[in-house]
């Protein structure tokens, strides 16, 4: 056999060698790539995605759509060609496992999390929403989780309305952990509810829950540091002066509250939010109307861009890295509060486009 083909075969026979032996070794990396965008405005599986009564609502063109990552599963073995696949191909990213399931983290717990998440954020898109347009909406400090094996189980539950502790009303939930911490452990503190069966039932009938009842909870040493607690964890309930469903499956995480929030904006308003255009977006949103950033954004402006988006509202800590490598086409634009946005969705109603906030890779 001539030396030249002797060589061939072997370098030939040395690179199937490595493919197989790359197939075969997995690496402890995870695969991020683009989702589907979905456009709040429209219908998702045949139904709107926002349906609203109670109060007038508007047809609204264009696009206000929310976008998504697509992530390998927790138990998902990445191999080595795969791995070096994805680091050289542009659309998809390749990242830790721990990234994006950290501490062990199972599947069902990241999906769990993330319906929780998904769940919270539409709640605060509903009140931001309202807030923009001046709509009032009654809040009120609930207990939102009761932890196992603590001293609520079995006295505080889910849903119970904090109206005082100690006497002291509370506003906000981080009132309840303040006043709760002034204690040492293996004292007693009062807590004045109003019984979660109780308050369903005025929500239901849209009034205020009334009724209170003290209970009294003796706190224990937390398992770090020297504080006391109960074993609970407050957060905030709505009453709201119209009914706001949001139809959307599949979907999980906080980052579509501000697309929600905008679509919700635009279908309670004359008129439309984007004079007929295709705008994506993303970005958690708080009840006060700050959006927050995300993971994922690179995957995000590809997803919207394929979509066919011509803009793209970006939480601002997150501008750096999306104008790093922004597709052709799309204009990244700067948000860091709804009112951002909304006046953001007015220049480019208007063709103002150059008054519009870009993002910038320094």
């Amino acid at each position: 056999m001539p030396r030249r083909t002797a060589t061939m075969l072997a370098s030939t026979l040395t690179f199937i060698a490595l493919l197989c032996a790359g197939v075969f070794i997995t690496v402890p990396y995870s695969e991020m790539s683009p989702g589907p965008t979905v456009n709040t405005l429209g219908e998702a599986g045949g139904e709107p995605v926002l349906q609203i009564s109670g109060r007038k609502t508007y047809p609204a063109t264009g696009h206000l759509n929310m976008t998504t990552v697509r992530v390998t599963g927790a138990d998902y073995k990445m191999n080595l060609v795969e791995a070096v696949y994805g680091w050289l191909a542009h659309d998809n990213v390749v990242v830790p496992h721990d990234t994006l399931y950290p501490d062990g983290k199972t599947e069902e717990q990241s999906t769990q999390e993330n319906a929780e998440e998904f769940t919270q954020s539409q709640e605060s898109a509903k009140v931001a929403a309202l807030k923009q347009l001046k709509v009032p909406v009654k809040s009120r400090v609930v207990v939102s989780t009761v932890l196992k094996d603590t001293p609520s189980e079995n006295r505080l539950h889910a849903g119970d309305v904090i109206r005082a502790v100690d006497g002291t009303s509370v506003k906000e939930p981080g009132d309840v952990a303040k006043l709760v911490v002034k204690h040492k452990p293996g004292e007693d503190v009062v807590f004045t509810i109003v019984p979660a069966k109780e308050a369903a039932a005025a929500e239901k009938a849209g009034k205020e829950p009334e009724g209170t009842e003290k209970v009294t909870i003796t706190t224990v040493k937390a398992d770090k540091g020297d504080r006391a607690i109960v074993g609970i964890h407050a957060g905030t309930d709505h009453t709201f002066p119209l009914a706001i469903n949001i139809n959307l499956a599949d979907v999980g995480g906080p980052s579509a509250g501000l697309m929600f929030a905008l679509g919700i904006v635009d279908k309670l308003t004359p008129g439309d939010l984007t004079g007929g255009k295709f705008v994506a977006g993303t970005g958690t949103i708080d009840d006060q109307g700050k959006v927050g950033p995300i993971g994922g954004i690179e995957m995000k402006l590809v997803g919207a861009r394929n979509a066919g988006a011509e803009y793209f509202l970006t939480p601002g800590e997150n501008c750096a890295t999306a104008a790093s490598d922004i597709p052709d086409g799309l204009t990244l634009v700067k948000v860091n509060t709804i009112d951002d946005a909304a006046k953001s969705l007015e220049k480019i109603k208007s063709g103002d486009t150059a008054g519009l906030v870009g993002c910038s890779a320094s």
